[in-house]
């Protein structure tokens, strides 16, 4: 694993591609390159890009915007390891607590996070515009 760059981008977008139904655009993962509260990171197999996620941190919070490993690697527990990761270095910048938002439907997401003490707290309504499915807003309180 290593924070993730410009230079990614391109593999990345595979990941996201194979992984949502509404892929992130270029111009979108461009501008979280940009974002000086934007921290990626990028899950390399043999110089191959197999997974990535990433998140902001503001003040004391951060907020998981997407994690996502290729198909073919899933059930590895490679999202753990990039949890984990995001959890080390939100508390190594000061956050105490973490949220984020995950398709109702999308049972094993909701298992991993909370493996990592994240509870559901609310819904967002039709947050997922293709498919007008509701979001959980996930929350855990003390990163420790």
């Amino acid at each position: 694993m290593r924070r993730m760059n410009e230079i990614d981008i391109d593999k990345v977008l595979t990941v996201e591609e194979q992984s949502f139904t509404v892929p992130w655009s270029r111009a979108g993962f461009v501008g979280e390159m940009r974002n000086e509260l934007a921290y990626y990171l990028v899950m390399i197999d043999e110089d191959k890009i197999i997974g990535y996620a990433g998140m902001w941190i503001i003040v004391d919070e951060a907020h998981v915007t997407n994690v996502a490993i290729l198909p073919k690697y899933r059930g590895k527990q490679l999202g753990e390891k990039l949890m984990s990761a995001l959890i080390e270095h939100a508390k190594a910048r000061g956050a105490l607590s973490m949220t984020l938002e995950v398709r109702e439907s999308n049972t094993v997401a909701q298992g991993l996070y909370s493996k990592f003490g994240f509870i559901s707290r609310g819904i967002r309504r039709n947050y997922y515009s293709e498919t007008h499915e509701d979001a959980l807003i996930m929350w855990c309180d003390t990163l420790a």
